[in-house]
């Protein structure tokens, strides 16, 4: 939306000459450049009394653009710097717009992350979806800079939000074996996603009919509202056993199986063991944000994955924003930028399901870092050789980001993970606010942007070696299991590049990978006697006078 429109000063006593004659005349040359134009400045004459001349008097004095501004003729090109006037002492503008793009993000995570674990993830989805409609709608609409910045910022406020909730309810939705392949499933859509982006923009080139092509179709979305279930493992953290159970049995039946009783049946035991009067009250408010700091596993945990996050959002990011900037087709570039990131995610798959997610993170982030610094190194010519580097790096930290969304995930506990990645994403969103006036710095020296977010992504690599390895373990369902999760962490872990499977001691109802689904055996058709079953069942009875539940065991 804005790219940069060839540019120089007016010069309305010379509108009755062509283009050509009129920079030629008006416009300095830029100092040992023949070919380039001052874009701020033009001579200062009195064009009625001087005439028609041949060129330009080199001894003219020179004065800033008084009468506004010429661009450059082209119907393929529409911009905003062109038709908001973006230039000179405004050129920061398009940055500063940017920036109130992802000011919106940290707050808009931190909005809909609550709106997630309270009211559940379908809800905040659509609101979320809403949101971003609307505030690409008035993109398109805006007259000025400010009101296309302020719709910017609305815009802002479902991103990453949008992409966080339903990659919450697929990771929900799913056993531990098929967290990996949900995770890339996901990010190979949203890289596929960019790739049509680039084709988008490379066809389109009024940035209002682009606002309009980009977001009425998210409409269509609105048909997920008969079809995409609630979480399961959020219906039951709120206790609505009914409703997960439900759902549950329509998972089966589309797997082509049926939900055993037992499974049901010991599902509604431990519910019933565990839950009192009191904990009703509590699961209807649920737990909040000062739960995820008030223990000290928990408050390392979640300032470890916030700083994780925050490398990787801003290397990623940073180095997606500054992809165009590098080359000679700002298309081409941004389209390999895209492309790179699908073979890091097949590999960082099969890296995942052997090695865990702590050690890849840390390597990925630890070369994508060694990339972008090497860039320091190379002459300012070296334009081909810095793009090679540059796509290492966003090949390696693209897959840390694959990484990151299931590690933070499967660390925080359910009854808070919503809010706990929102919390993650909101401070890890304030990076980005300072992202774009990196990325400006390249315009004096290409590789310095570059430069800084490799230390950045060095020290997040470094950092997650000290987090707890997740593979083949159980989620945590409440903040006390979090707790105890990687309490037992040691300097040998940190050593351990293959982890070892993982005996969750969860007895919570809300913990769906660790409900035995062992059915009782049919009685045999022979005469030979069966061996004796032992099967619990439970007779409810109401509250007594303290609010606890009566429960009788019969076998």
């Amino acid at each position: 939306m804005a790219d940069p429109v060839a540019h120089w000063c007016s010069v309305p006593q010379l509108s009755h000459l062509t283009v050509e004659l009129r920079r030629h005349l008006a416009i300095p040359l830029k100092a040992g450049q023949n070919n380039s134009w001052e874009e701020c400045s033009r001579y200062r004459a009195n064009w009625s009394e001087v005439g028609v001349v041949d060129h330009p008097d080199p001894a003219w004095p020179v004065e800033p653009c008084t009468d506004g501004w010429e661009f450059e003729e082209d119907k393929n090109l529409s911009s905003i710097v062109k038709d908001f006037e973006l230039v000179c002492g405004k050129d920061i503008y398009p940055t500063i717009g940017l920036a109130g793009l992802n000011l919106g993000g940290p707050l808009g995570v931190y909005i809909f992350g609550t709106i997630n674990d309270r009211m559940g993830r379908r809800l905040s989805f659509f609101l979320c979806l809403f949101v971003l409609i609307g505030g690409n709608v008035l993109t398109a609409l805006a007259t000025d800079f400010w009101s296309w910045a302020v719709a910017r910022f609305i815009a802002g406020l479902t991103i990453p939000a949008v992409y966080q909730i339903p990659f919450i309810i697929s990771l929900e939705l799913v056993g531990p074996n098929y967290r990996s392949f949900v995770t890339v499933l996901t990010c190979l859509s949203y890289t596929l996603g960019l790739v049509l982006l680039s084709l988008v923009t490379y066809l389109i080139r009024d940035w209002r009919l682009l606002a309009y092509i980009t977001s009425l179709p998210f409409l269509l979305y609105y048909l997920y509202w008969w079809f995409l279930p609630e979480s399961p493992r959020w219906l039951l953290a709120k206790g609505r056993l009914v409703e997960a159970l439900a759902i549950l049995e329509t998972l089966a039946r589309v797997n082509g199986h049926s939900l055993p009783e037992t499974f049901k049946h010991k599902l509604k035991c431990r519910m019933m063991l565990q839950r009192t009067l009191s904990e009703e009250q509590k699961l209807k408010k649920g737990p909040g944000v000062s739960s995820l700091c008030r223990t000290p596993n928990m408050r390392l945990k979640t300032t470890l994955i916030t700083l994780n996050w925050f490398a990787n959002e801003m290397v990623y990011v940073g180095l997606s924003y500054y992809g165009p900037a590098l080359g000679d087709d700002q298309y081409l570039s941004f389209l390999l930028s895209c492309l790179v990131e699908v073979p890091s995610y097949l590999i960082c798959w099969l890296l995942m399901d052997r090695c865990g997610r702590r050690w890849p993170l840390s390597l990925t982030m630890c070369l994508s870092g060694v990339a972008s610094l090497v860039t320091v190194l190379l002459p300012q010519d070296a334009v081909m050789l810095t793009l090679i580097l540059y796509l290492v790096s966003k090949a390696s930290i693209s897959a840390s980001f694959l990484i990151i969304y299931p590690f933070a995930g499967e660390l925080y506990p359910t009854e808070v993970r919503g809010l706990g990645i929102g919390l993650s994403a909101y401070i890890a969103g304030l990076g980005l606010i300072i992202i774009p006036f990196v990325n400006y710095l390249g315009r004096e020296l290409l590789a310095l942007p570059l430069a800084i977010l490799g230390v950045i992504s060095i020290i997040g690599g470094l950092s997650s070696l000290r987090l707890p390895e997740t593979l083949n373990s159980s989620l945590p369902q409440t903040v006390e299991e979090g707790e105890e999760f990687g309490k037992e962490w040691s300097m040998q872990d940190c050593f351990q590049c293959t982890p070892q499977p993982r005996i969750s001691n969860s007895s919570s109802y809300e913990d769906l990978d660790n409900v035995e689904m062992d059915t009782v055996p049919e009685l045999p058709t022979t005469n030979v006697k069966p061996r004796l079953v032992r099967q619990a069942s439970i007779l409810e009875t109401p509250l007594d006078s303290s609010g606890s539940m009566k429960i009788t065991y019969w076998f």
